[in-house]
């Protein structure tokens, strides 16, 4: 059954899910239409909002490059490529692969969203190369699907933001701590719920042996070596270029100040610190300056779709919150909800807004005031309203191809391989979220 419903969304995808870059276009469009005609703004006045917001995601822009190439880059070194390849080995049929790459992606999403993103992806790759067999766009979708379970984890953008002094709720509720969110009854069952049945549900999609869309395990094969072996007669610029010295002394510049970091701070990392800990592990494993620099050569390719599609949604989300479209969907459904289905509609509000605003931070400024502000007025819980703003918006990302770009940059894949896989989970996951805000 499981595996019939893929096949019916795969289809409807693949004939008629655009490139995201198409789709970013057009969500442009309706968006700008839906400004104009729900809220009190003009045509020009959107079109200002648009244009004055378009760079406004530059440096996230240059965050999620920087976690594709330096990830891609720290998992070509020769230690992680033994590493993954050993563990992809456990796996020995085209069940089995799809189900250790859903867990793997998941239990590595939960520790922090990017190293799980890319983490995800690659290990998925090191499967394919050990199982000729199994179905290429499942075991890639199942990469992508741990993605459901990052703001139940630790580094859940939305309920650490609600606990962080400054946030753009403070001044209506004070701070919610994560004893009233990430450490609740309902976000362990929900994320825990997810760890643990997802692998199930991605193993019930694989489809008979004639319909799977298997890759030639030659596409896959791993790139050569990026260590260079100098001639005796090597100049010193060239010395310098393949010096173990200089990579050890930036290496250990950068455990330093990792020690110095974490003992201040916590385990708080952000993609800058998850940026930083694959940059300089990728630049230690690779051994030399110019070993790192060729693999960062050949994986930067991959960061095409991010550099151009999401200037895209920085104008979309610009558009949602300064006309005041995002608040008004809030509105829709906060006005229809009592205490008991408050958290159910915030949610589903949430992934609405998904669709124009795919980040966790922006959910928080775009909804947060609104949802706290009713939540009080109507005596829901705090913390519930805010986790349900946050499961929204992990929820629809099934739905939305904005966070899947750096998984498919390094498959080699479009959105429409994978999308069709990805609605089945939006369908099951859904089932999760709501039992667990519901009846926990």
């Amino acid at each position: 059954m499981v595996s019939s419903i893929t096949k019916f969304f795969s289809k409807i995808v693949e004939r008629y899910l655009p490139d995201p870059l198409i789709f970013a276009m057009i969500l442009t469009i309706i968006v700008f239409i839906l400004s104009v005609t729900i809220t009190p703004s003009t045509p020009i006045d959107v079109v200002q909002m648009w244009g004055d917001g378009f760079w406004g995601l530059l440096a996230f822009s240059m965050q999620m490059a920087l976690v594709l190439v330096t990830g891609h880059a720290l998992a070509s070194s020769p230690l992680l490529r033994r590493g993954m390849g050993k563990m992809a080995s456990l796996a020995h049929t085209p069940a089995q692969g799809v189900m250790l790459v859903t867990f793997m992606s998941t239990f590595c999403c939960i520790i922090n969203w990017g190293f799980g993103l890319v983490v995800g992806a690659l290990f998925a790759r090191e499967v394919a190369r050990r199982i000729p067999k199994v179905d290429y766009r499942l075991l890639i979708a199942s990469a992508y699907m741990g993605f459901l379970a990052w703001h139940g984890g630790l580094s859940g953008s939305v309920p650490l933001a609600a606990a962080t002094e400054g946030n753009p709720v403070e001044k209506l509720a004070g701070l919610i701590p994560i004893s009233q969110t990430l450490l609740t009854p309902y976000n362990i069952f929900i994320t825990v719920a997810i760890l643990l049945t997802l692998p199930i549900l991605t193993k019930l999609m694989i489809r008979p042996e004639n319909e799977i869309v298997a890759i030639d395990p030659k596409l896959l094969k791993e790139d050569p070596p990026t260590s260079r072996k100098l001639p005796p007669n090597a100049s010193i610029a060239e010395k310098l270029e393949e010096s173990r010295i200089l990579a050890y002394i930036i290496g250990l510049l950068g455990i330093v100040y990792f020690i110095f970091y974490f003992s201040h701070n916590g385990f708080n990392i952000n993609i800058n610190i998850v940026n930083l800990i694959f940059f300089i592990l990728g630049i230690i494993l690779h051994g030399t300056p110019m070993s790192y620099m060729r693999a960062v050569q050949r994986a930067i390719g991959g960061t095409a779709g991010i550099l151009v599609q999401f200037p895209f949604y920085a104008g979309i989300q610009i558009m949602m919150e300064q006309s005041g479209l995002g608040e008004s969907i809030t509105h829709f459904f906060v006005a229809i909800s009592n205490v008991h289905t408050f958290p159910l509609l915030t949610f589903l509000s949430s992934g609405i807004v998904n669709l124009a605003v795919p980040s966790g931070g922006g959910h928080w400024v775009v909804q947060g005031p609104y949802v706290i502000s009713a939540a009080k007025e109507i005596g829901a819980n705090l913390g519930k309203a805010t986790m349900a703003i946050a499961y929204g918006e992990a929820w629809m990302n099934m739905a939305q191809p904005f966070w899947a770009l750096p998984a498919l940059a390094i498959a080699g894949l479009k959105a429409r391989d994978i999308m069709g896989f990805c609605l089945t989970a939006l369908i099951y996951s859904g089932i999760i979220f709501i039992v667990g805000l519901y009846f926990f």
